[in-house]
């Protein structure tokens, strides 16, 4: 039986040209954020523990104005809606799979035809004194890397013996998803991982590469 084909793409770098989190940290430039950056990259704290410590670094009072730049400052790399309409013309499932904000994840997708829940990301509180950010997609059992939000849980989801697994990203919260992925478009930091790993995966800098090299592998698998 023929798998199906199902998508799950990165937001942060991926969907937009920028790190959105990234972006707001160097706008605001709240002390110490830089650090906490370094001991991401560094493995020393989880992507979970590293997010919401720089988010905590701002008062709840800021709240407008970090959602307003965040909006406002947000480009969506070419060819996304192209690649939509491909998905939809084809059957191909379309899941967006963040570890960044829902305070800028949604409204920056709003304007395209992605339901609610194909849209995964980390929530957030502005409730107490400083940001929170909480947790909604945790990892599962077979995850131990305390991603916040796990993209590897929800691929599992989609068993490989079913789905042909295909991952576009650009980061270190999709490296681990790279190693399960059948089909994997990097750029970026997640590019140089698959060439250090091992990890077969097509280059991509706008979505209309990804659109083309999906519709060339369409043609050749009939």
């Amino acid at each position: 039986m023929k798998r199906q084909p199902v998508i799950f793409c990165d937001f942060d770098g991926t969907i937009t040209n920028n790190d959105n989190i990234v972006a707001i940290m160097k706008h605001f430039d709240p002390p110490g954020w830089t650090d906490i950056v370094s001991r991401i990259l560094d493995r020393s704290i989880s992507i979970r523990e590293g997010v919401g410590a720089m988010f905590n670094l701002f008062p709840a009072s800021r709240k407008d104005e970090i959602v307003r730049y965040s909006i406002e400052n947000a480009v969506i790399r070419p060819g996304f809606p192209e690649l939509l309409d491909y998905c939809r013309e084809h059957g191909i499932e379309f899941y967006v799979t963040s570890g960044g904000i829902d305070f800028f994840v949604y409204p920056l997708l709003a304007p395209f035809p992605i339901e609610p829940d194909h849209i995964y990301c980390n929530g957030s509180s502005f409730d107490g004194e400083t940001i929170r950010i909480e947790w909604p997609h945790p990892c599962d059992e077979h995850c131990t890397v305390d991603c916040g939000m796990c993209k590897t849980t929800i691929i599992r989801r989609f068993p490989a013996d079913r789905y042909e697994r295909i991952l576009i990203g650009d980061s270190v919260t999709d490296f681990e998803g790279a190693k399960l992925a059948e089909l994997v478009f990097a750029r970026s930091h997640l590019l140089d991982k698959c060439e250090e790993l091992g990890i077969p995966y097509i280059p991509f800098e706008t979505f209309h590469e990804v659109t083309n090299a999906l519709h060339t592998r369409r043609g050749a698998s009939r």
